[in-house]
């Protein structure tokens, strides 16, 4: 009896499947896998198919090789508050120095970013006012010698009843008087700075100077020169000829968001990172929590003092500050490595039970510390994950699900 055609395309087939074997186990001992699209691709290479989880991947053992597998442990994660910031002067330090008396400049001895003491000498000034303050004192001085060998003839007089009580008394009165006048003279001679020895000197040679000497009040560094030679100043005529600044401490100004606002208070000590000096802190403290919040950006303005005993920290420096604002936590933790970012900004680990097959898992990101990244939801301490070729299990997840 003659085959008819259901049997032969039957046995077609099974001849077809045969066939189809053939070329997969020849394909797997000279490739060590299955060709790509091959009816045994299901065998050894990673697809999302596989399994009962879509995110799941099964690897081979020349696979496994670029993977770490690790149990999740815990650690420490300090409760901290971060703010990115800038370093300024402080304000309350820095001072803008005027003369005290109109005149012109004569000489300059400071530069901007001079560190300069205090009492040192920032500017002079040719000053009529001190010239004329001079002058009165050395007048003053003239009538009480005047004065005084006036009252010495008058007594010897008085004393043979040559001169009257009156003339006496006289003599006397304007002696006093003088007296007076010379110690009104010194005092405003002083005001301009001068000290005794040098008003005793301007007495003795009978020699008024008119260099006003403008010295610097505080400790501090030059900030700001506004001066010339020749240049006509006036007290409290904007621009002070110079600005300086005590840099022994700097400020530190943030903008937090509103709602971190409530963890900051005045007093609390904190660490500052500065860009420019990567490997380094520098201790300080909150000084001003701000009373307004901004209605646009909906942030608080918090002012810190940081230390600065080198004077290396400048204005305008960027710097980022860090404050515990609670004791430590107790967190599962997985090295940075083993973490992935996905592109809808996700966070992924993998997690694995046999070692071979892995799923993955989006997790609740905290913290980075010391070369880990703290787990706040997502997996428990134990848990096998993978700590070395996250993103390599990733890119064979992208090219299974492409498929």
């Amino acid at each position: 009896m003659a085959p008819g055609p259901t049997s032969s395309r039957v046995s077609a087939a099974i001849v077809a499947a045969i066939f189809a074997h053939v070329i997969v186990l020849y394909w797997a001992s000279h490739f060590g896998g299955p060709p790509k699209g091959g009816s045994g691709a299901h065998a050894d290479a990673p697809s999302a198919a596989v399994g009962e989880h879509q995110d799941g991947i099964d690897l081979s053992d020349a696979q496994l090789s670029a993977v770490k597998v690790e149990p999740v442990g815990e650690r420490d994660f300090p409760t901290e508050k971060e703010a990115v910031g800038s370093i300024d002067f402080d304000e309350e330090m820095s001072v803008q120095v005027f003369t005290p008396y109109a005149g012109r400049i004569i000489s300059l001895f400071a530069s901007v970013g001079d560190d300069v003491k205090k009492g040192q000498t920032l500017f002079t000034i040719d000053s009529p006012d001190l010239l004329s303050a001079e002058s009165t004192l050395i007048a003053a001085a003239g009538v009480l010698e005047m004065t005084t060998r006036n009252l010495a003839r008058l007594k010897e007089l008085y004393t043979t009843r040559a001169v009257s009580q009156r003339d006496y008394d006289q003599g006397i009165s304007d002696q006093q008087t003088a007296e007076g006048n010379l110690r009104a003279g010194r005092d405003a001679v002083r005001l301009f700075g001068k000290t005794n020895e040098e008003i005793d000197r301007i007495i003795a040679e009978r020699k008024a100077d008119p260099t006003l000497v403008v010295p610097c009040p505080i400790d501090s560094r030059v900030t700001a020169r506004n001066a010339a030679p020749g240049l006509y100043v006036q007290p409290g005529s904007a621009p002070a000829p110079f600005t300086v600044a005590n840099v022994d401490t700097m400020w530190m100004l943030a903008n937090v968001a509103e709602n971190d606002s409530p963890a900051f208070q005045v007093g609390q000590p904190l660490q500052v990172s500065i860009s420019a000096f990567p490997d380094r802190l520098f201790d300080g403290k909150i000084t001003t929590v701000g009373s307004i919040v901004d209605p646009n950006t909906r942030r608080v303005l918090v002012r810190s003092e940081v230390k600065n005993p080198q004077h290396e920290l400048r204005a305008g420096m960027f710097a980022n500050f860090i404050i515990s604002v609670g004791a430590p936590v107790r967190s599962p933790a997985v090295p940075l490595n083993g973490v992935v970012r996905q592109g809808d900004g996700t966070q992924t680990i993998w997690v694995t039970a046999d070692r071979r097959r892995f799923v993955k898992r989006t997790v609740e990101i905290g913290q980075q510390r010391d070369g880990y990244r703290q787990i706040l939801q997502g997996v428990q301490p134990g848990e096998l994950v993978a700590t070395d070729g996250a993103i390599f299990l990733s890119n064979i997840l992208a090219t299974a699900s492409a498929r």
